[in-house]
Order: structure tokens, then C-alpha cells, then sequence
């Protein structure tokens, strides 16, 4: 890694972009919901699912439990995927009533304690729980996505095969590990990838001027 880093990086994409001030959720269930909902699909999808199950007082973990099938299909349908979803939504609200649907209660375990026992819930990956942990439970972790695997590849920082905790290390072993700035990191990732760090690149405008793909006016997979 070259340039000052993940550091760096950081830095210039905060004075590009500002601040993000990610998740943006009513509750700590309507974020995890989200952080579901959102796998495979665009936010703005997830989002007005999200929104649906509060129209309809789904956004409880017990309603979650007791809901039939094609009710909570149909309250979910603008993220996608809908079946497979509401399945991960139900496993979701069953493990919180462990923890007597305090998402809170939860939320006091220990970071690996919590991050672990999340990854024990049907349909959670990585990705999932550490937006959970970093977002939800505001902890000192970076959150993975195929954006932030793109940007660590076309820097150069990564091979395009390099896995989820290999790219995590790259942040988690050079930014200081508060949680604050690491949920900006990722925050501030993805608005980069919707503006210049495409599947196409757009290189013109770009703030990462270390970028390789600088030396080419169109820009470059």
C-alpha cells in the first residue's frame, strides 16, 4: 500500500464528500432489517422495504416471528429477492428473542462475542454482521462490500480474489480504531463508488489523484 494508505485515502475522501453520517434508521431493528435487505440490491430498494415493514408495524421482532409468508413477501418486494429475505428477516427476529427483543441487550456483548453470534444467524455473512456491529452497535470495525473490494483493487492495494478479511486488514491495521471514523470510511466508500468508482470508471473529477487509473483520461477497469 502506497500513498499514505487507507489513511490517506480516508482523508481525501472525507474532504472530498463530507461527511455521510451513516445508517440511516429510525431504530436499532429498522437498521438491521436494512443491513439485510440491502444484500444484493441497491439501497434505495431496501430502503422503501425497510419503510413498508414500519407502515405496516413490522419493525418489531415479534411481529417479524408471527407475520405470515405473503404478507411480509409483500412488504419486502422493492428489495428483491423477497422469499429468501423474509427468511433471513424471521431468523433474525428468532435469535433476538434470546436476547428478549432488546436489540440493546444485544448490542452489550463483547465485539467478538456479538460479531460471532451473529454470523450463527441464517442468511448473516460478514459483510451483514459487521455493518450490525459497526453501525447498530457502533463498534471499531470496517465494513467489506464489493465497493470497497473494486477501490482497495484498482489502487493497486489488492488482488481482484483477495477475501473478506484480507481487504479488512488493510483498513483495520492502519486507521485507528474508532468507531466513529471507520463507519465513515466504509460511509464514504460507497458514495466514491457511485461517483467516480463505477463498474465503468469516470476518472474525470476524481479526488483519489493516486489512483492509477489517473493516467488514463477515460479511466480503466
Amino acid at each position: 500500500m502506497s500513498h499514505g494508505g487507507a489513511m490517506e485515502l480516508y482523508q481525501v475522501l472525507l474532504a472530498a464528500y463530507g461527511r455521510q453520517k451513516w445508517w440511516p434508521a429510525d431504530s436499532a431493528l429498522a437498521m438491521m432489517a436494512g443491513a439485510i435487505l440491502v444484500q444484493n440490491t441497491a439501497w434505495t430498494g431496501a430502503a422503501r422495504a425497510v419503510q413498508r415493514l414500519a407502515e405496516a408495524g413490522l419493525l418489531e421482532a415479534a411481529a417479524l416471528r408471527q407475520v405470515d409468508d405473503e404478507r411480509l413477501w409483500e412488504r419486502i418486494r422493492p428489495a428483491g429477492y423477497f422469499r429468501v429475505k423474509g427468511q433471513r428477516l424471521r431468523a433474525l427476529a428468532t435469535f433476538l428473542a434470546d436476547y428478549g427483543d432488546n436489540c440493546q441487550r444485544l448490542f452489550r456483548l463483547e465485539t467478538t462475542e456479538l460479531r460471532n453470534a451473529l454470523l450463527k444467524v441464517h442468511g448473516i455473512g460478514k459483510e451483514t454482521a459487521d455493518s450490525i456491529v459497526c453501525y447498530g452497535g457502533g463498534r471499531a470495525i470496517f465494513v467489506v462490500d464489493a465497493y470497497t473490494r473494486r477501490l482497495f483493487h484498482r489502487l493497486g492495494w489488492s488482488s481482484a480474489k483477495a477475501d473478506y478479511d484480507q481487504l479488512q486488514q488493510l483498513v483495520m491495521g492502519t486507521v485507528p480504531p474508532e468507531a466513529d471514523m471507520l463507519a465513515e470510511f466504509h460511509a464514504l466508500i460507497v458514495r466514491h463508488a457511485k461517483n467516480h468508482c463505477r463498474s465503468k470508471p469516470l476518472c474525470h473529477g476524481c479526488p483519489v489523484v493516486f489512483c492509477p487509473g489517473h493516467s488514463f483520461p477515460q479511466g480503466r477497469e
